[in-house]
């Protein structure tokens, strides 16, 4: 009896933990309107108006809850995930039905209730306007395939790591000292353990090999997701080249230096002679002066002083090399006020840089002579197909789509993750430019027509097949 007594009471404890560490895994019942903002945009967005109050491909948002106050709340999250479901048996469904059909509203099994908590958040407070400022800004402009950074729940986690661990201790201790005083009730030979026989006990190394199994495969599944993913990602480069100077401050279109990008599956990265198209003119940099663009002279080979190129450039000696582009840098640096001394003490401070910047990292080769060795910042899985023509020329994408707002960076770097539910939320949202675009002219020709007669507002990629597997994974 009081075996069962004790073993029903440790039940409830360990009934009551789990479920509170399932309140702290998945959040209270409210919404947060900050999570669902993300949620919405990925899930939502491709079909109802941001500004909740206007309809789109579906019906505006604003006030759903209101509108499904009559029903149980399962029955809001029934409609969420597969609204097909109803149709036929709900009296909100067949509402709903009437109203928008044929228009099917996609399914989200995905998502849990608590995730549909925080869309419902969000969208409320778009509605009545009591989002802060900088999420409404964001929630009411396009969405443009932009993902939010996920908050970082390793604490969060390791916490509750801990106290399962010590439950489990404190379990594996309460059921001992039963089996003690059963045995003691039964008058047969018994010893109580202690807590090192406890910890090295079978029930607590099966749990604790359990345990490990799951971090472990918890931990390999989230690393191999993130393998490649490097957003935010800047490295320092050989060369101090500013696209804020050159793209923002100039204007210098992205498909002047990066020209096989309207033509080509690559992006290519400019070579030194592209380099050269101005600055065989401006010699002198804003910023550096000499410092960075006779790095560019030297791989090339380019004699500023004499405004030619090198004869047989490529077996000069370091030597030659070295007097050749001190000289110059010592000539501008009197021009600049220094003395001669200083003079060449900058040329010597800028040779080594120069040298610096020109060893190739793989070899360890320190001769200048040769192409620069750009860090690569962007590099997609060899699994995925991308195709920069069928974005820039074709889908008229501009460049800022996916690597942000380069004309005010200094340094480059990585601005979308790049991942492939970043790509297919921009396939669902974006819409295709049928106008004036001769591309399209041959393909698709029900969509010109349904436009043309008003049957249809858009054509998204996702229409086109831009979802289908095959096109990314071939």
């Amino acid at each position: 009896m009081i075996f069962k007594s004790l073993t029903s009471r440790v039940l409830l404890m360990a009934s009551l933990l789990f479920s509170t560490m399932a309140l702290f895994g998945q959040g209270a019942a409210k919404g947060d309107d900050k999570a669902g903002k993300t949620l919405f945009q990925n899930n939502c967005a491709s079909c109802h108006n941001k500004n909740m109050k206007s309809d789109l491909t579906g019906p505006a948002l604003g006030g759903v809850e209101e509108r499904w106050a009559a029903y149980p709340r399962t029955d809001l999250y029934l409609w969420i995930r597969n609204s097909q479901s109803m149709i036929n048996s709900h009296p909100r469904g067949k509402e709903l039905w009437a109203k928008w059909q044929p228009t099917v509203m996609n399914s989200f099994n995905g998502l849990s209730d608590q995730d549909i908590e925080n869309i419902l958040a969000y969208i409320q407070c778009m509605y009545d306007g009591s989002c802060d400022p900088a999420a409404a800004a964001a929630g009411a402009a396009a969405a443009g395939g932009a993902t939010e950074k996920p908050k970082n729940n390793t604490l969060l986690f390791v916490l509750l790591a801990g106290i399962l661990g010590i439950f489990t201790v404190v379990l594996a201790q309460i059921l001992s000292n039963l089996k003690y005083m059963l045995a003691v009730k039964e008058g047969l030979p018994a010893q109580r353990q202690t807590l090192k026989q406890t910890l090295l006990s079978k029930g607590v190394i099966a749990f604790a090999l359990f345990a490990a199994v799951v971090l472990g495969g918890y931990t390999t599944v989230n690393q191999a997701i993130a393998l490649g993913r490097q957003q935010g990602y800047q490295p320092d480069q050989p060369i101090k080249f500013s696209h804020a100077t050159h793209a923002g401050v100039h204007k210098i279109d992205c498909n002047y230096c990066h020209d096989s990008a309207r033509r080509s599956k690559h992006s290519s990265i400019p070579a030194a002679n592209t380099c050269m198209n101005c600055h065989r003119a401006i010699k002198v940099g804003s910023k550096y002066g000499t410092a960075e663009l006779t790095k560019v002279f030297a791989s090339i080979g380019y004699d500023p002083r004499a405004d030619k190129y090198i004869d047989d450039y490529e077996n000069l000696s370091e030597d030659e090399v070295k007097s050749k582009y001190t000289a110059w840098i010592e000539d501008n640096a009197i021009q600049g006020g220094k003395t001669p001394d200083a003079a060449i003490k900058e040329g010597a401070l800028q040779w080594e840089a120069i040298k610096e910047a020109l060893t190739d990292p793989k070899t360890g080769d320190k001769k200048v002579q040769g192409p620069i060795e750009w860090v690569r910042i962007h590099n997609l899985p060899d699994h995925a197909y991308f195709n920069h023509a069928q974005h820039v020329s074709v889908g008229k994408v501009a460049c800022q789509t996916c690597h942000g707002k380069v004309e005010e960076m200094d340094l480059l770097q990585q601005h979308a993750p790049l991942s492939m539910g970043w790509c297919i939320n921009c396939h669902r949202q974006t819409e295709v430019k049928f106008a004036d675009n001769g591309y399209y002219n041959s393909y698709y020709a029900k969509f010109h027509q349904e436009l043309q007669e008003g049957k249809r507002k858009k054509v998204t990629v996702e229409d086109i097949g831009g979802l289908e597997c095959q096109k990314c994974h071939y």
